[in-house]
């Protein structure tokens, strides 16, 4: 559920110093925010933000970006960062049905985190591991393209594995319950709380 009506939210998220103002203007050239030549990761819909945020204090040496369209949830990692220094991490209130607008051929990596699964079948186009999404990844990868999800929806995890290999998507690493396998996770919020109740987590890296 989409948190709403947060009073201020707007004016703080827009004088923290992670914000990324106009980010269209940097297409192309995200490398010089950031002042090296280090991977770029992307998380699309970053929610709270645990995920990214704990990433670039565990890997330096990769730049992380996150996009999250909602003032009302953008506020949450921006209230997390205010006493941070993490020169590594940048984010971005968007939609990302317009990637393509913000990026061209400089991302390493995606995260998709416990995305919206939009379960009916008219709403499918809105899945970030739709047909109409991969053809936008395409366009923002700088080389070889990895994508990484989780998600704790059986039916979208199945779906997404069909997509992904239907669009020429190699699977790298799979897991049907994450938490039980001995792999290298960094947990969102939504994902912690998944696991306190026992829910299943569903995880694959793909590489094209």
């Amino acid at each position: 559920m989409r948190l709403k009506n947060i009073k201020g939210a707007a004016s703080v998220i827009e004088a923290s110093k992670y914000i990324i103002q106009n980010p269209e203007h940097f297409r192309g050239h995200f490398q010089s925010l950031f002042h090296n030549s280090h991977p770029i990761h992307l998380e699309i819909g970053m929610g709270k933000g645990n995920f990214i945020i704990n990433m670039a204090k565990k890997y330096p040496e990769i730049n992380f970006i996150g996009i999250e369209m909602y003032d009302s949830v953008m506020i949450r990692p921006v209230q997390k960062l205010e006493n941070e220094s993490l020169p590594n991490l940048k984010l971005i209130k968007a939609d990302a049905t317009n990637i393509t607008e913000i990026f061209s051929r400089e991302i390493d990596v995606i995260y998709l985190n416990f995305s919206d699964p939009w379960p009916k079948k008219r709403h499918e186009h809105r899945r970030l591991t739709s047909e109409r999404f991969l053809e936008r990844y395409d366009k923002i990868f700088k080389g070889e393209q990895v994508i990484i999800q989780k998600t704790d929806n059986r039916k979208l995890f199945e779906y997404s594995l069909q997509s992904l290999t239907n669009h020429g998507y190699q699977i790298a690493e799979l897991s049907l319950d994450l938490h039980a396998d001995d792999i290298p996770n960094v947990q969102t919020e939504y994902e912690e709380r998944f696991a306190q109740n026992g829910d299943v987590i569903y995880m694959v890296k793909v590489i094209k």
